[in-house]
């Protein structure tokens, strides 16, 4: 017993050393900023969230009838939109279209405007992961449970708590062309949500949703192709290439994923309504006495439009998004 306490003890020892040594490679610009001075905050923030969109919103939730958003969710999405745009911005002038390379691009240590520019935007696109955890608290309060996915969960818990540490070490450089390019999807994927949040005299407007798939898929490919260019230089002082490396897997793995994604909603059409699917493809929908009718039960105030490539639906006023995911 002695000994095992002895071995549990010196794994503390070892474990806090480990802990103590990382956090001497942090970069010493960034801890003036909120939430960096150390990952327990931020760790205990996502470890909340899983709390709440696992089990304690579900369960509070249970009994109640979903709420409703509106006007919450089309301020949050618009407000996102505005956000997005500013970090391409301040991405572009810190760097990618000023002395960047677009090659090897090294992380600027110094304490110049334009470095601590870049610091700054570093920081607040990782920020913006911690914003978004709202996406999901949304679905929580509204009952959608069929979009809290793996795959959402995974994607919004593990890339702020990655980029914590991605933002701590190397602001800026190479590594930041995959927050750029996240920073610009993310301006079109919440624009369409704001778009679909607004009701149905928006949706319209919404028939490029397919695309939205296509575009996050472009996002992994371009992510992917830039940090491979640095197993083909013959030398590049890039100073964290493990960034690079999680980077090439992260953009990897998640066109894999979001592949599959488009496989089963686009071309098996898995994810269109069951009955317009049957009865819609000539993109056509079958209306009685002004009702639609779908496996024999009216849906009343809504209407469903499907087509063999794709759908967009409404109920009780209200769009109904599907499953496509947020990248």
């Amino acid at each position: 017993m002695a000994n095992m306490l002895r071995a549990i003890q010196e794994m503390g020892s070892h474990a806090m050393d480990i802990y103590d040594f990382l956090l001497t490679g942090i970069d010493q610009r960034l801890i003036k900023y909120p939430l960096m001075q150390s990952p327990i905050s931020m760790s205990a923030i996502l470890l909340c969230y899983l709390l709440f969109v696992l089990y304690l919103g579900p369960r509070i939730m249970a009994n109640r009838k979903p709420f409703q958003l509106k006007e919450a969710m089309i301020v949050y999405n618009f407000t996102l939109v505005a956000l997005s745009i500013f970090i391409v911005y301040e991405f572009l002038m810190s760097g990618w279209a000023t002395t960047y390379t677009w090659r090897c691009d090294a992380v600027d240590t110094s304490d110049s405007p334009q470095a601590l520019r870049m610091v700054r935007v570093a920081w607040l696109f990782w920020f913006s992961k911690i914003v978004e955890l709202m996406d999901t608290v949304f679905f929580v309060l509204r009952k959608k449970h069929g979009q809290i996915t793996f795959l959402h969960i995974f994607h919004h818990s593990f890339m702020p708590w990655t980029w914590w540490w991605g933002v701590s070490y190397a602001p800026g450089g190479m590594g930041s062309f995959h927050a750029m390019v996240n920073s610009s999807v993310h301006v079109i994927m919440y624009f369409y949500y704001g778009l679909a949040a607004a009701g149905p005299r928006f949706q319209k407007y919404l028939w490029w949703k397919k695309y939205m798939t296509a575009i996050q898929l472009t996002q992994f490919v371009l992510v992917s192709l830039h940090a491979t260019q640095y197993y083909f230089m013959d030398s590049c002082d890039y100073q964290y290439p493990m960034i690079l490396h999680l980077i090439w897997m992260y953009g990897t793995f998640f066109f894999v994923l979001f592949s599959n994604f488009w496989i089963q909603a686009y071309v098996k059409g898995k994810r269109l309504p069951k009955q317009d699917n049957k009865q819609c493809q000539n993109g056509t929908a079958v209306y009685t006495n002004g009702k639609h009718h779908e496996n024999g039960n009216s849906m009343s105030h809504g209407a469903t439009n499907g087509t063999s490539n794709g759908s967009t639906r409404h109920e009780n006023g209200s769009a109904h998004m599907g499953k496509m995911k947020k990248a």
